[in-house]
């Protein structure tokens, strides 16, 4: 596939578009790369205009249209490393499929057709066989074959940031419990034959992590199903794929925690010069209602130099900065007190834009830049946050509720919550 992209450079000259191979990341770098230089020289400009009291608005419309062109880029290359991910990932390597899979797979096809009720009785005994279930489900249902499965997860994995991000864990059963150790066990020094004192108990702290349902519930008429070139497994994941990676995105995001993940940015926050365990601690913007204005002395990006060192060496060895694209658009215009941009984009096809060093990833379901809001994160979000999948999808096919359409319910069941609250940092829209 070929797509046009236009330099921003050229075109506030007025020269033509180039044409840029949307299937070649290694194009579309070149071409952010050179549309951030052209972005650098103008937002140069616009900040010696700014310091003498001056204000070009068509330079500031030119900075803009760059900036956005930028993103444009980077989306797109998001999305051509996201694919040659999964066609590195997808099938089954040319290897040969378990026996007692293919045939829970082909017996899971035609109950997915037809709904035949002698299939209907062989489906669990099958899923034991295939190795997708220990026990049957009290709730009733079917464990979608491993092939569907996978591609529904994958294709969630490529649009919620958060499941990128966090330490993701299979579990069995509904509830998963961590002990986190606070500290606190008494140590001192002591000479040779001095006596040694009894030491205090380590403080441990216990956090549970309950799984909640998570559905969709697509439909298709019998006569399509009865067709054979419609691929089921395909099908089903097009359906529900979409829906649950919003619903999860926005959850692990902002979720209240009430028959639902509880999102990184759902719990108390506080000053970080006050952070106590529990709550996550903030550093002011030093605007009621944005980014202070560039001058000699003080820079935007100050506030997230600041953010960047209230997260502890050992966690920021692992960081990455959490923001919509368009937070991002204005965080790009950004420099420090030395004159340096704080972003910069990737260095290779494979990585993702840097702030400050670290890397950079954009979720919309992040909160807008305005007072009293959150809208950047920065942390170890592997250490810092935990996502539970209970093991398995399931469908329960109904041929009746609504003819002549066949639904089929599909649940999983997931969790969310902030496991370590020292390992992630807000930036909080404050003075």
């Amino acid at each position: 596939m070929t797509k046009h992209f236009l330099n921003p450079a050229r075109k506030a000259r007025g020269i033509v578009a180039v044409r840029a191979d949307a299937s070649n990341p290694a194009e579309i770098l070149a071409q952010m790369q050179a549309a951030f230089e052209e972005f650098k020289a103008e937002r140069n400009a616009e900040i010696e205009d700014l310091k003498k009291g001056q204000q070009d608005v068509v330079r500031s419309e030119k900075i803009d249209r760059i900036n956005s062109e930028i993103s444009s880029l980077q989306t797109s290359l998001d999305e051509v490393n996201a694919t040659m991910a999964a066609l590195r990932t997808g099938g089954n390597g040319g290897g040969q499929i378990d026996p007692a899979v293919a045939e829970h797979q082909t017996a899971f096809n035609s109950w997915f057709r037809r709904g035949d009720r002698a299939i209907d009785a062989d489906l669990h005994e099958l899923e034991v066989k295939a190795s997708l279930s220990t026990d049957s489900d009290p709730d009733g249902g079917y464990l979608v074959p491993e092939e569907m499965a996978s591609e529904i997860d994958r294709v969630v994995g490529t649009v919620s940031a958060m499941r990128e991000l966090a330490t993701v864990m299979p579990i069995g059963t509904d509830t998963y419990k961590k002990l986190v150790s606070m500290g606190g066990a008494g140590s001192g020094w002591v000479g040779e034959k001095e006596a040694r004192p009894e030491t205090a108990t380590p403080n441990l702290r216990e956090l549970i992590f309950n799984t909640q349902e998570l559905y969709a519930n697509p439909a298709a008429t019998q006569k399509s199903l009865d067709d054979a070139r419609l691929d089921i497994a395909q099908w089903l994941a097009n359906e529900v794929s979409t829906e649950f990676a919003e619903q999860e995105g926005l959850a692990f995001i902002s979720g209240d925690g009430v028959n639902k993940p509880r999102g990184v940015m759902a719990y108390d926050t506080v000053a970080n010069s006050n952070y106590a365990w529990g709550k996550i601690g903030f550093i002011a913007s030093g605007k009621a209602d944005g980014f202070v204005a560039p001058t000699t002395s003080v820079s935007p990006a100050d506030c997230l130099i600041d953010l960047y060192y209230a997260l502890k060496q050992q966690y920021r060895n692992g960081a990455t900065w959490l923001m919509s694209d368009a937070t991002m658009g204005k965080v790009r215009k950004f420099k420090d007190t030395d004159g340096n941009f704080i972003w910069a984009p990737p260095a290779g096809t494979a990585e993702v834009p840097t702030i400050l060093g670290k890397p950079v990833r954009t979720d919309d379901n992040m909160d807008s830049v305005a007072a009293g809001k959150l809208p950047i994160s920065f942390g170890n979000f592997k250490r810092g946050y935990l996502i539970i999948d209970r093991f398995g999808i399931r469908v329960l096919r109904d041929p009746f509720t609504n003819k002549p359409y066949v639904h089929f319910y599909t649940t999983k069941r997931v969790g969310g919550g902030v496991q370590n609250f020292e390992a992630i940092k807000h930036l909080k829209i404050s003075t």
